[in-house]
């Protein structure tokens, strides 16, 4: 028995025979609706409608000067962090009429090249990154395409283009200090993934730490954020540091998953322990005590890198490149 064929896409042909008009029509409709008569437009919209037609931009994006398409890389797809940019960047290029392409390199260099290789292949007029350490082929391919680049999320020393984020040593620098001021002297870091940013923060805990003479203690693994994690890293803290009074988390998964671990075990906190987190998702307060955490501005981060690139590739680019949102310390309960 012959296996049943795969039906394929409606074509502009196939809207234009049902309708009676040419190919050509059906074509200057789908750039340009007001192109045709109103009696033909809704003829076409009907069709359209009844066949399920899918538009194929890529030939069209190939042929322009413009695909109005950006592309945007996010290390991660579970992360909530990344959610909330995304939702800052979409709310600009929505009301512009741009498309965002999102792809998805895990933290992984030579995955980010893959990726936008790819979507450079689509003719994206510009580029938003959520990483600032990138392969030498990754920066030809983009000095090559000559589009405008926004790196977000850091404050990179040497930046491609255009930067929107917030200093990371000096957010981590200023939470641990308060924990300092606070009487803590032993002082865990809790990092995961120990990508950039978890350098970053571990930076700001180290010169904290050093600035007050104590003695550092890094908990650090190469697996993902979890709340699972945060209680296995908390376990390895306590085993290290008997007189342990304080966690500085790199983010709030791993800080929520030692809250609920210091439950478990009968450990107060903050009056025993204290624990900061970072990022102040909205589930950090919602648990018991009210998570302490760095803010970060995740959707005005999206928004303005949204908006630098869509000016710089209308033509009208702003002067600065650079843009520290900064960061607050929430007040919480945990502290």
């Amino acid at each position: 028995m012959q296996q049943e064929q795969k039906k394929s896409r409606p074509t502009l042909q196939d809207i234009a025979d049902r309708v009676g008009i040419t190919k050509m029509t059906v074509s200057r409709y789908m750039r340009n609706p007001e192109s045709v008569s109103a009696k033909t437009r809704e003829k076409i919209a009907v069709v359209v409608e009844e066949l399920g037609y899918i538009q194929n931009r890529a030939p069209a994006m190939l042929s322009k000067s413009s695909s109005k398409a950006i592309g945007v890389l996010l290390p991660s797809l579970s992360n909530q962090v990344f959610a909330s940019f995304a939702q800052g960047i979409e709310a600009v290029t929505n009301a512009k009429g741009y498309e965002t392409l999102i792809a998805h390199f895990s933290y992984d260099e030579e995955v980010e090249e893959r990726k936008i290789a790819s979507l450079l292949s689509y003719q994206v007029d510009g580029l938003i990154l959520t990483g600032t350490s990138h392969t030498a082929r990754t920066l030809q391919m983009i000095k090559t395409a000559g589009i405008p680049v926004v790196e977000a999320m850091e404050l990179p020393d040497s930046p491609i283009d255009m930067v929107v984020g917030l200093d990371h040593v000096e957010a981590s620098y200023t939470a641990v200090k308060a924990m300092i001021e606070k009487g803590k002297k032993h002082i865990s870091y809790f990092g995961a993934r120990l990508d950039t940013r978890t350098q970053l923060r571990m930076a700001g805990y180290d010169r904290a730490m050093d600035e007050a003479g104590l003695e550092k203690s890094h908990i650090l693994t190469q697996e993902h954020s979890s709340f699972t994690l945060g209680g296995e890293l908390l376990v390895r803290a306590l085993e290290e540091t008997t007189a342990l009074d304080g966690v500085f988390c790199t983010n709030d998964d791993i800080a929520i998953g030692a809250i609920l671990a210091c439950k478990e075990r009968g450990i107060q906190v903050p009056e025993q322990l204290s624990i900061v987190g970072y990022n102040a998702l909205d589930i950090g307060q919602a648990i018991s005590p009210r998570l302490t955490s760095v803010d970060t501005p995740r959707f005005e981060i999206g928004e303005k890198s949204a908006e630098l690139l869509l000016s710089s590739i209308e033509g009208k680019p702003e002067a600065l490149k650079v843009h520290d949102l900064g960061f607050t310390v929430t007040e919480g309960e945990s502290l």
